[in-house]
């Protein structure tokens, strides 16, 4: 009777253990898919080979929130910030908070660092290129599923190409993760967005993810978003879309963007049109 008591207490020790592991592998995996939110061109999962401005800045002040199998994971609050280091080549820096289920941990997330080069400049008859790897540093607690626990990348090329009010984009990337539990997968996104107003743009886009952990399945994402200037150089960014294949999942993103700068002359012969589809269609 007592040896069948203790072996009933080790099987419940051990359901209890693997429920807590597999908690702990699907909070890894919903903050790896918020960073995607997080890390992309704000507010959509698609990014765009567009950089900053030579000796220019850009500041958001944000939250992200994805809603899986198993959870929900939030980068609230989260602040990315981006300088125009040199014509045509961007230095991007995001460090978030996290709040996860379950669990219901809050701490530091990964801190994302990242550089965006545009190697093709637009022209009437050519889009625009560019290339913009990222790198997540585990600052996360991982044992909370706060973070990935050790560090990974992803490596995307982006093209676009604009006419009149319309400005399309998009890409494709590999993302390197070899952290327990996750591996490496790819992506890929595009997205159509229009000017409306002087204030006002709205876009659509279709996103790819392939299993980013180990057992788990793909998603296709489709969201809405768009940019509506409040004052100045003051803009509201926002985006919710959901899964139309795969793993089920709602994101969402819901942001402030600031942007400040001074033009001066650039060295002879460099490519300085630099400016995002927002600058460009509303001469901010």
């Amino acid at each position: 009777m007592c040896q069948n008591r203790r072996t009933t207490a080790t099987d419940e020790s051990g359901v209890r253990s693997r429920r807590a592991a597999r908690s702990l592998l699907v909070a890894v995996a919903l903050m790896a898919a918020c960073a995607v939110v997080a890390s992309a061109g704000p507010p959509f999962l698609t990014d765009d080979p567009e950089t900053v401005k030579w000796r220019h800045f850009e500041a958001y002040l944000f939250g992200t929130a994805n809603r899986g199998p198993g959870g929900s994971a939030f980068g609230v609050p989260a602040f990315e910030f981006n300088v125009g280091a040199a014509p045509n080549l961007q230095l991007h820096v995001v460090v978030p908070a996290a709040y996860v289920t379950p669990g219901r941990a809050w701490g530091l997330g990964d801190i994302e660092l990242g550089v965006k080069y545009r190697f093709v400049g637009e022209t009437d008859t050519r889009p625009q290129i560019g290339i913009f790897p990222q790198i997540e540093l585990p600052s996360g607690d991982s044992r909370r599923g706060l973070g990935n626990g050790s560090l990974w990348a992803r490596l995307p090329v982006w093209v676009q190409k604009s006419h009149g009010p319309w400005t399309t984009y998009g890409g494709v990337g590999y993302q390197i993760n070899r952290a327990p539990g996750m591996q490496d997968s790819f992506f890929a996104g595009w997205l159509v967005q229009r000017q409306l107003t002087k204030r006002l743009i709205l876009g659509t886009e279709v996103y790819h993810q392939s299993a980013q952990a180990v057992g788990a399945r793909q998603t296709t994402f489709t969201d809405v978003g768009g940019y509506y200037t409040l004052r100045g150089e003051l803009s509201l960014l926002v985006m919710v879309g959901h899964t139309v294949s795969g793993e089920r999942h709602s994101v969402g993103y819901l942001g402030l963007y600031y942007t400040w700068g001074h033009d001066r002359p650039a060295s002879p012969g460099a490519d300085v049109r630099n400016w995002t589809p927002r600058h460009a269609t509303t001469g901010w």
